[in-house]
């Protein structure tokens, strides 16, 4: 394995320089079952030694333990990486099936201040809109976003599962760096509407679950393999005759797989990282792991470029994928499109 730096990318038209593919961070402490806090540490040190400068969190995982978690990390590497965080979604405390969203400004003033707090920074580098609340004009909520900017409170603004309109919407008020959204082998949706106006505007994509949270690369083929509290036992893609069906696709992965004698994610990651050339834009998919070794993988996985060949074979596997990717399409902007 080698151990030479990622390439790197620009968020946005004037944002930073970052590794192009991040880190997600929320497995750590939330979502996926139990994880072990030292190994944790141990993949964040490794990750920015492979040159990933994008780390991704949110105030909704763990209820802000995700956020305090990573603030060591954070303020003892703090000139050498980039803080992502979000705001808008909260998790139901009487029912963790449900969530709450809300966009509106003295609901935005309070989670920054309350981000910061448990961040344990001046500034957050990169702050999400995670959510869309349907009933807050987004030029308001964008509004205060950009105020925050001014204050100095937040440096760039991203959005999480906008609309290509939305997406336009909210530019017009304040210039949007990046567009975090699921796009993966398994999840294609974005590709008709979004990545066009994110590469109009010149707003980087930001990938999440580019492993399928983990279906592709194998590790599970099941929700009944997944521990009793996994997020992802909620999902209809991993459940029933659809996990079934969706277990099927990943043969042609396989396939490309043994030709680079690379693993089933690399090859999705590999495919995530070569959308870049296909849309012409700049792409930093930030897939989340646990394991100082996976992130040696993941990283690896940038350096791999598929042939033409190779792409045509993977390209059916969206549009056969049985089941959406959440309970809920509202969540999404699938769902609004």
């Amino acid at each position: 394995m080698t151990d030479s730096r990622i390439a790197t990318a620009r968020l946005g038209a004037s944002g930073p320089e970052v590794g192009v593919q991040g880190l997600g961070c929320m497995g750590m402490s939330f979502a996926y079952g139990p994880s072990d806090a030292d190994e944790s540490r141990a993949t964040l040190e490794r990750a920015l030694e492979l040159g990933v400068t994008l780390y991704d969190t949110a105030d909704a995982y763990g209820a802000g333990e995700n956020e305090r978690f990573l603030s060591p990390f954070f303020r003892a590497h703090r000139d050498e990486l980039v803080i992502a965080t979000k705001f808008a979604l909260a998790i139901d405390p009487d029912d963790p099936t449900k969530r709450i969203i809300r966009n509106d400004a003295p609901y935005i003033r309070q989670c920054v201040e309350a981000s910061l707090k448990r961040l344990d920074v001046d500034v957050i580098d990169l702050y999400y809109m995670h959510r869309r609340d349907v009933n807050v004009p987004l030029e308001e909520t964008v509004g205060v976003m950009a105020e925050l900017v001014r204050e100095g409170k937040i440096k760039h603004l991203g959005l999480s599962e906008v609309t290509a309109a939305e997406l336009r919407t909210a530019h017009a008020v304040h210039p949007i760096a990046a567009v975090q959204s699921e796009w993966s082998l398994f999840s294609r949706d974005i590709e008709a509407k979004v990545v066009p106006a994110a590469r109009e505007l010149g707003v980087t994509l930001v990938p999440y679950s580019p492993l399928g949270r983990g279906f592709l690369t194998g590790s599970f083929a099941k929700a009944e393999d997944l521990t009793a509290g996994d997020f992802r036992r909620q999902q209809p893609r991993y459940t029933g005759e659809n996990a079934a069906a969706n277990a099927a696709l990943l043969d042609p992965i396989r396939t490309v797989a043994e030709a680079h004698g690379a693993t089933l994610g690399q090859i999705a990651l590999a495919w995530v990282q070569q959308r870049a050339s296909v849309h012409g834009l700049p792409i930093v998919p930030i897939p989340g792991t646990r394991k100082p070794s996976r992130v040696e993988e993941n990283t690896a996985a940038t350096r791999i470029v598929l042939t033409e060949d190779e792409l045509a074979l993977l390209e059916p596997i969206a549009s056969k994928v049985a089941g959406d990717r959440y309970a809920d399409m509202r969540f999404a902007s699938a769902g609004r499109e």
